[in-house]
């Protein structure tokens, strides 16, 4: 049996939802699985049972109980719809949706990107680490947009030397709070688990890893930015957590930005809206281009613009 106890503080899971809060802090455990623990009276407030809807506050203690996951076993094909934007022998280059995660981990071992590549692409199955055939690289769960993946191992490893030795060219779009304070910028603080809250990624870590991204703005509204957004190395949540650091956080960001989070965006605003590296076979340098999804559009085309 797990047993998991929480503190809810202003900044961690003040205001959030009780299926929120726990997607973050249970990792490895799909939303369908915390429903159910919710909904099986195995999650605890203060004494109380709450609905998955319920929003945390200040000073709660939240006590989770539940019987582990088994991560043994084959992944399980499934009929996941995937836009696949190009495929060839050795690649396939899909658009991710926001909300669909990349692959499988621990307890949660369905409804995934990787569910969806081994049902349409089974020989991708045998194809690099067996818990994650394929994948090169990620995106977080919120956010959408291009990802290539390896098809044959040949192509897995050509991939990976690439992401290691920053040859790929990744952009995003992305919308801000607020102004920023120059045109271009570097963002170069080293990040690593928040030295007390471990759930979130953090400037303020232990374990400081080196950290850089490039930023241009592209359009000014009223109270946001509209960012083009390079990345240069790829850790976890790395441009979330450099632009709230900068004081400008994502729209609609739960995680990074919870104080701004009362606002009918749709979903986080980050979009992997370009990618460039070369084939692994042919040598060639290749490009993809992917533009904002509708509802980010629909979004966007509310907000009252400014001249740069």
């Amino acid at each position: 049996m797990i047993r998991k106890e929480f503190h809810i503080t202003p900044l961690s899971g003040e205001n959030l939802r009780l299926d929120v809060f726990l997607s973050e802090k249970l990792k490895g455990l799909s939303r369908s699985q915390i429903k159910k623990l919710i909904n099986n009276h195995k999650v605890i407030i203060n004494g109380r049972v709450r609905k998955s809807s319920y929003r945390l506050k200040r000073g709660e203690k939240v006590g989770v109980e539940y019987e582990p996951f088994s991560d043994t076993g084959e992944l399980e094909p499934q009929d996941i719809s995937i836009d696949v934007i190009y495929s060839d022998k050795h690649i396939i280059v899909i658009e991710k949706p926001s909300g669909l995660i990349v692959h499988p981990g621990a307890g949660n071992r369905n409804d995934t990107l990787v569910n969806g590549l081994i049902y349409n692409f089974p020989e991708i199955r045998t194809v690099g680490d067996r818990k994650r055939p394929g994948i090169v690289h990620r995106l977080d769960k919120e956010t959408s947009g291009l990802m290539v993946i390896a098809r044959n191992l040949e192509a897995y490893k050509n991939l990976q030397l690439q992401f290691k030795e920053r040859k790929v060219e990744k952009s995003y779009q992305g919308l801000v709070w607020g102004n920023m304070p120059e045109k271009k910028a570097k963002l170069s603080w080293s990040i690593g688990r928040h030295w007390k809250h471990g759930e979130r990624i953090s400037i303020r870590t232990k374990k400081p890893r080196t950290a850089v991204t490039y930023y241009e703005v592209d359009k000014k509204f009223r109270k946001f930015t509209l960012l083009k957004i390079k990345p240069i190395t790829g850790r976890t949540h790395q441009i979330r957590v450099h632009l709230a650091a900068a004081g400008h956080p994502i729209v609609g960001d739960k995680l990074y930005g919870r104080r701004r989070v009362k606002i009918k965006c749709p979903r986080l605003f980050l979009h992997a809206g370009s990618l460039i590296f070369f084939h692994p076979q042919t040598g060639e340098k290749i490009k993809f281009s992917s533009s904002l999804p509708q509802d980010l559009k629909k979004f966007l085309g509310k907000l009252e613009y400014t001249e740069n």
